[in-house]
């Protein structure tokens, strides 16, 4: 397995993981009185929406040349960052 594969199935895991805990909290949420159930809804779709952009820019790098992959990993890890200061951020409000 080359240095990027390992790089991909690690940000994968560490994404796929972030999403199952997000669906976790979605559920706490829907649970949730009724005027804090749309803050959390709007605060889960942004959730949502930096997790599909973590997941193309992961699809980016899968399919980059082995020559640049390396160049877009410090873009990823901000990406995921960002996803995961989100998410803490929000699990911390319920």
């Amino acid at each position: 397995m080359s240095k990027r594969d390992e790089y991909v199935s690690k940000m994968k895991l560490q994404l796929d993981e972030l999403n199952t805990k997000m669906d976790e909290l979605s559920a706490k949420a829907r649970d949730a009185r009724a005027e804090a159930r749309e803050s959390y809804k709007a605060e889960m779709d942004k959730l949502r929406d930096q997790s599909k952009l973590a997941v193309a820019k992961l699809d980016e790098m899968r399919t980059a040349g082995e020559d640049t992959w390396e160049n877009m990993v410090t873009e990823m890890e901000k990406v995921r960052d960002a996803f995961k200061h989100s998410f803490s951020y929000f699990k911390s409000q319920l």
